[in-house]
């Protein structure tokens, strides 16, 4: 992606509250790309499924689609004011995700805004089954957005792993940190590369070498990789012309190690890659993915590898 020029935005019509629509807006407002608000709606009810279908159900369904048609044009008057282009569609598909995948691969959109649900106590976003899946079907990268402002100068973090210790394509870490500095660019916002290692992993493979001596110097071994991170790392952060003081290499668990410096340098977005492998299995970060993302402080933004594509299939299921 060289340059966003379609956003699409998902409505919720069971709160008037629009977090990722606001998000949308302002994203659309600063790139002067055009903007759609979607709602993706199902009734079981009057899906026609547990009866069977009548010309009274089609009618309601009919009536109910053209209601959220009514309301998504009430929200986009104030943002069209605002100079910016907005669409609206309203469709009738279920389940909720496959809905909004299904739309996102006619739309022509770049990047899909989605509200999380924000739970008070623990000041974090919990992440719903449908954001799950979102993030594992989802071909277009994925702003899942907190219910909070941006700052002045937004931050960004790309979260990269040079590495490739998951199974993730190379490829990945330029995406993320590409489509970072376009975001930053096209908002003045700034910019950050961060990675963390676990040097407990170069221990663990040593002792598990039945042919190095019992006096191994451990301390020798994490320096080497710390070394082989930092060099993988400085090659891809420079080559993406991140400053150094921008640059943040850390020992440590990722899920613990990026929430905690999303926090200290008030991140408005972190950026990371993902990767589902089949449907039998997690996103490649498995459960590090789930420790992490529930826990970081900020926006998220989830980005695919280029040749991803998504096991959605194209056309709806009979009872939507």
């Amino acid at each position: 992606m060289e340059k966003i020029a379609k956003i699409l935005s998902v409505i919720d019509p069971t709160v008037e509250d629009q977090p990722a629509m606001r998000r949308a807006a302002w994203l659309a407002k600063n790139s002067g790309a055009q903007l759609e608000l979607l709602v993706c709606y199902y009734n079981e009810y009057l899906s026609g499924d547990r009866l069977f279908d009548s010309p009274s159900l089609e009618k309601a369904r009919v009536e109910v689609i053209s209601n959220q048609e009514k309301h998504l044009e009430e929200l986009a008057e104030p943002i069209r004011e605002d100079g910016v282009i907005v669409t609206t569609s309203a469709v009738w598909d279920h389940p909720l995700y496959e809905g909004i995948v299904r739309h996102v691969m006619t739309s022509g959109a770049n990047i899909v805004f989605k509200d999380t649900h924000h739970h008070s106590a623990l000041t974090r976003a919990l992440l719903t089954n449908t954001d799950w899946n979102l993030i594992r079907t989802c071909p277009i990268p994925l702003w899942l957005v907190k219910p909070h402002g941006l700052a002045e100068t937004p931050v960004f973090i790309a979260a990269i792993d040079p590495m490739n210790q998951h199974d993730k394509p190379a490829a990945l870490d330029d995406e993320i940190l590409h489509l970072s500095k376009i975001l930053g660019g096209t908002v003045s916002g700034e910019v950050h590369a961060f990675h963390s290692y676990d040097p407990r992993i170069a221990v663990a493979t040593a002792t598990a070498n039945a042919y190095i001596p019992v006096s191994l110097p451990f301390d020798e071994i994490e320096q080497q990789m710390h070394e082989d991170h930092e060099k993988r790392f400085n090659e891809i952060t420079s080559f993406h012309g991140i400053e150094d003081d921008n640059a943040h290499l850390v020992a440590g668990l990722t899920h613990e190690e990026l929430p905690a410096i999303a926090d200290n340098l008030k991140a408005d977005v972190v950026v990371m890659g993902a990767v589902a492998r089949n449907r039998w299995k997690r996103l490649f970060i498995g459960a590090t993915a789930e420790r992490t993302l529930e826990h970081l402080p900020c926006d998220l933004l989830i980005v695919k590898p280029d040749w991803f594509q998504t096991p959605v299939e194209m056309t709806t299921h009979e009872a939507a």
